[in-house]
This record gives C-alpha cells, structure tokens and sequence, in this order.
C-alpha cells in the first residue's frame, strides 16, 4: 500500500508540471470544436485527465526503453487501463531500485510487484 501511495505522490508530481501544457491544449481544442457552457467543461476535463494518463503512459514507456511497435501496443495498453498499470509499474520499479536489484531479481520482483497491484484492483 505504502508503494501505491508512492506512486501516486509521483504520478502527482509529474502532472503538475504537465498540467498547464494540457489545459491550454484543450481549452484550444474546446475553442477549435466552438463548444460552450457544460459541453466545453465536460470536453476540458476529459481531455485533461487523457492527457494525464497518456503522460503516464509515455513515461512508462520511455522507463522501460520501448520504441516502434512495442512502445505503440505498451501505451495504448496503458491508456486502456486509464494509466494505472503505468502508475503501478514505476512504483514498483523504485522498489527494485530503493532494493539495489538487477537482472533476475530485479525482473521477478517488478513482476510479482504488478501481479499484486493488479490483484488489488
């Protein structure tokens, strides 16, 4: 539990910085489909929280080192499951890392980390 919370102590902290380049953006996509009232709040804020899960997303995938296919299939994964999996497997990477694991501990560890985060769902 301590790590899920770590994660999403993190997760908040990278947002913050992203969270005015996503406003603007869709407040300009809002803008672009000339929406107005509850229909352009509804658009900002879920383009908002999009643009929230797909940073995690992306991030993940930079983490990990995908590229081409791989890293397409990895974030729509991750979007797919509104950026949580993204959140659970940095957390637990830091765990591997805070541990000094490498190689086959450090894989085994990072895999039984995301078998518990996802059995907690």
């Amino acid at each position: 539990m301590k790590m899920l919370m770590t994660a999403v102590v993190v997760a908040a902290a990278l947002f913050a910085g992203q969270a005015h380049a996503a406003s603007a953006a869709c407040e300009k996509s809002a803008d672009d489909k000339k929406l107005s009232g509850a229909a352009r709040t509804s658009h900002i804020k879920k383009c908002e929280a999009d643009a929230g899960s797909n940073a995690v997303c992306e991030k993940s995938a930079d983490d990990k080192k995908l590229a081409g296919a791989a890293r397409t299939s990895h974030v729509k994964k991750c979007m797919e499951d509104g950026g949580a999996g993204a959140s659970a497997s940095a957390a637990c990477e830091k765990s591997a890392a805070d541990k000094n694991l490498a190689g086959a501990a450090k894989t085994s560890h990072v895999k039984k980390c995301m078998e518990d985060a996802s059995a907690k769902k």
